[in-house]
């Protein structure tokens, strides 16, 4: 009777750590492929404050594959500018938000980059790499005129990057069942600067 307590106990935990483990699975394998922002850096003209970043590890093997079967992506950059100082909160004084989105042309096996906030018209490559360039450095992005900024005061650039969510008709949700595990969404990313 005792015996056969302690076998239950021990599939009772056995189930358990099993459980556990499987719902750990996904955030360990998926921990080797988030994006992350990277080189950021800070510029100015005469006239604006320009920030330049990369997006490094935004392209998974699921992504790739979407692209490559025709789905059209897209990825959103948000960008705000906050004046930090002695009061409790942060004024925010500049936020943008803009999109990159990439298309596959299987037929003419060349991909199509639009890239709206550079106010040009799609590039055109039949390189799947210089295609992901373009889609994940940013550089010359202004973010605010500089007669907007006090001279001494503190501030902070906040980053994030994210894909945008795909809607499929239904027909191909069942074909293209791996979409559901192709998204990302970076962490915030903080430069403190003064002017």
């Amino acid at each position: 009777m005792m015996r056969a307590s302690f076998h239950r106990a021990a599939i009772t935990l056995f189930i358990s750590v099993s459980v556990v483990f499987c719902l750990l699975l996904p955030s360990i394998a998926f921990a080797k492929e988030t994006a992350v922002i990277q080189n950021i850096k800070l510029a100015n003209t005469r006239d604006d404050l320009l920030t330049y970043f990369d997006v490094k590890q935004a392209f998974t093997q699921k992504i790739n594959q979407a692209v490559l079967n025709g789905i059209p992506t897209t990825f959103s950059f948000y960008i705000t500018l906050y004046k930090t100082g002695d009061s409790w909160f942060d004024k925010k004084i500049s936020d943008i938000q803009i999109k990159s989105t990439l298309k596959y042309n299987s037929l003419k096996k060349e991909f199509s980059v639009l890239r709206p906030w550079k106010n040009e018209k799609a590039i055109i490559t039949p390189s799947f790499d210089e295609a992901k360039s373009l889609m994940t450095e940013m550089d010359n992005l202004t973010i605010i005129p500089l007669n907007q900024l006090v001279k001494g005061d503190k501030y902070q650039l906040r980053i994030k990057a994210e894909l945008d969510k795909v809607t499929l008709p239904l027909s191909l949700h069942t074909v293209l069942f791996f979409v559901s595990f192709w998204n990302f969404e970076t962490n915030w990313y903080l430069i403190n600067f003064t002017y």
